[in-house]
């Protein structure tokens, strides 16, 4: 069984908030203590590489989480990451080959007692397992490719790309032959 390597950037998922006007920081990640008291049935390693809102993240940053994913010795990786900047990440993310890269977050902090994160990382630790070589986003229940993925902020919501002007949507599932068992 190989481990999940598991990189942390930041983001709303571990946003802490410490008053109502909005002030907040970007905490410890939730991620590793979440899997550990699940009990979960795999390895892992859990590596903070930085502490940023996405809508902050720089070429800089891209650059060390691409660097750090490249070279990391396992062929599953797990990356959250803050939503805003997601799309932008996994499409530069897609030139590393021989890898299943999987990347989530939430649209609320895991610390709030109503959030989507849990959902998101379950469906992003069965993806990464399961899925063949690439780039996916594993966001509001879908499995999607960066180049399938749009975040609609009137929904609050990622999902399928809309038509192109011929008419034509990008495509909404994963290929069978993208799965790896």
């Amino acid at each position: 069984m190989s481990i999940i390597d598991i990189l942390t950037t930041g983001g709303t998922i571990d946003k802490i908030y410490f008053d109502q006007k909005s002030a907040y920081e970007v905490g410890d990640p939730i991620i590793g203590p979440l899997l550990t008291s699940m009990n979960v049935g795999f390895d892992f390693t859990v590596e903070q590489l930085m502490r940023v809102d996405s809508l902050d993240m720089t070429d800089a940053d891209r650059f060390i989480l691409y660097e750090r994913t490249k070279r990391s010795s396992s062929q599953q990786v797990l990356i959250t990451h803050g939503t805003d900047g997601m799309i932008k990440t996994a499409q530069r993310l897609s030139k590393i080959k021989g890898k299943t890269i999987v990347l989530t977050g939430s649209l609320q902090p895991a610390a709030f007692a109503h959030n989507d994160a849990v959902f998101n990382i379950g469906a992003a630790v069965s993806a990464v397992q399961t899925l063949a070589f690439g780039v996916y986003l594993a966001m509001n229940g879908q499995i999607f490719t960066p180049d399938t993925v749009v975040k609609n902020l009137d929904k609050n919501r990622f999902e399928q790309k809309p038509a192109d002007a011929s008419g034509q949507l990008a495509p909404s599932q994963i290929p069978p032959d993208r799965f790896t068992k």
